[in-house]
């Protein structure tokens, strides 16, 4: 299937690996041209030499920054023509905050949870919708958790403020831009093969007193699926999201858990 969006541009934040260098992957098969943002410079680099290499014939930009801070977004923002005008296409993905007991978290700690993984996604949002809109084109996927349904304990600052993000986008989404061809999704992974999982597994099998191992194996056997997803059949459901077929969905959470979500709904 051609989804139609050869020729775009594309700014894919976290994408130095795991979920976010497999929507990269994907949306650079299509013939997207894509701005890479990570804080780590080196893994971010040998990701974008790499998917170059895949992709010879579209344009492969690496932003070592912290999109989280607003010199961040200023440096990704203004690589592919100003300041987010060029972008037909955002994947807001960003590291989610550590495991851990609520009783342990200060208001620092929840501030930093909520600017990493609510207001930046929203900032994005606002710097490139109105490009989008004036286009009639634009398709903007956010990388949230399956959390979002089905709450984690551990995982009490990413349940929190990911939810607010889901909140938000509910709304903005059935906005005038759904008339004006952009589309906000949230794309919600359940358990994928990548560090944010081992950290998570790790923080379960602490708090639980058992090894890790013994923790990843029964989380393994809990999911429909009997396995755990990869990063690349992920990026495959983001570039479709960003593709010209799925103008109708707008302000849908796709749930990508292998059916480990137990719910009707």
């Amino acid at each position: 299937m051609d989804l139609g969006i050869k020729g775009k541009w594309a700014l894919v934040c976290g994408a130095s690996k795991g979920l976010g260098l497999g929507c990269a992957q994907a949306l650079a098969a299509e013939g997207v041209n894509v701005v890479l943002v990570a804080r780590g410079a080196r893994d971010l680099e040998a990701a974008a030499q790499a998917l170059q290499a895949d992709a010879p014939d579209v344009t492969v930009l690496a932003v070592a920054a912290d999109i989280t801070t607003f010199e961040g977004r200023a440096a990704a923002l203004s690589v592919a023509g100003g300041p987010g005008a060029a972008f037909d296409i955002v994947v807001n993905n960003a590291g989610g905050p550590p495991p851990g007991d609520f009783r342990a978290w200060d208001r620092e700690v929840w501030i930093k949870a909520l600017d990493a993984n609510m207001l930046t996604p929203i900032e994005l949002i606002k710097a490139t919708v109105d490009g989008m809109a004036q286009r009639g084109f634009g398709r903007i996927v956010n990388i949230t958790s399956g959390a979002v349904k089905a709450p984690i304990g551990v995982l009490g600052l990413s349940n929190g403020a990911r939810s607010g993000l889901t909140g938000f986008v509910a709304g903005a989404a059935r906005s005038e831009l759904a008339a004006q061809g952009v589309t906000i999704n949230n794309l919600l992974p359940g358990a994928f093969e990548t560090d944010r999982l081992k950290t998570t597994m790790a923080g379960l099998a602490s708090k639980a007193g058992k090894p890790v191992d013994e923790v990843m194996d029964a989380r393994r056997s809990a999911i429909p699926a009997k396995r755990f997803g990869n990063p690349q059949e992920f990026g495959a459901i983001c570039a479709f999201l960003c593709s010209v077929h799925a103008g109708y969905m707008t302000g849908q959470n796709v749930l990508a858990d292998g059916g480990a979500y137990p719910g009707t709904f």
